[in-house]
């Protein structure tokens, strides 16, 4: 669901009550997420522990759900959110901040039935051209992930191709593991 506002701009944006889902702000438009659904959450759940199980010990990196990167002129809420330790915003004290004001590392995106594929990908694309490394569009329904790479580079991979993931972060996952976690 897109709505167009007349010539709202980013801060404005920001102050208009939250929604939830949640909405996104990207070249003047709001649109607000759909609500997620069993694949969905699960995929998102498994994957926010797996990838933390790995980094996080080890302060690599953060994976945090539905949150809110501010950047480019843009607000956008990926599924999955992954900041390289260093570059996770934190107040003086070292306590993390509640505004994200930059790009995600890593932008993950979970598509739903009823949602626009163009759209999510737009975001990413949107992610990748303001410094995002990698981009995940996990497509349930077709069993593959779409990865988006610097430089607008779009690959589809499936089955048994082995997932691109951020430097530094020791894990291997292939498109049939993250699909099998559907089954129970």
């Amino acid at each position: 669901m897109t709505t167009l506002v007349k010539s709202i701009t980013l801060e404005e944006f920001l102050q208009l009550p939250e929604t939830k889902p949640a909405s996104e702000y990207i070249e003047g438009k709001i649109s607000q997420k759909p609500m997620p659904q069993g694949e969905h959450s699960r995929l998102q759940g498994k994957l926010v522990a797996t990838i933390n199980g790995v980094a996080e010990p080890q302060k690599i990196a953060l994976a945090l759900p539905e949150l809110r990167c501010i950047f480019g002129g843009a607000a956008i809420v990926p599924d999955i959110a992954v900041f390289r330790w260093e570059r996770i915003p934190r107040e003086p004290s070292g306590r993390i901040t509640n505004r994200f004001e930059t790009y995600p590392d890593w932008a993950i995106e979970i598509l739903s039935p009823d949602q626009s594929m163009a759209k999510v990908l737009r975001n990413l694309l949107y992610c990748s051209q303001h410094g995002t490394e990698i981009g995940w569009l996990i497509i349930p329904e077709e069993a593959s992930i779409l990865s988006v790479f610097p430089s607008q580079r779009v690959e589809m991979l499936t089955g048994t191709d082995k997932l691109p993931i951020l430097n530094n972060i020791d894990l291997s996952l292939t498109v049939e593991q993250v699909f099998s976690w559907l089954t129970l």
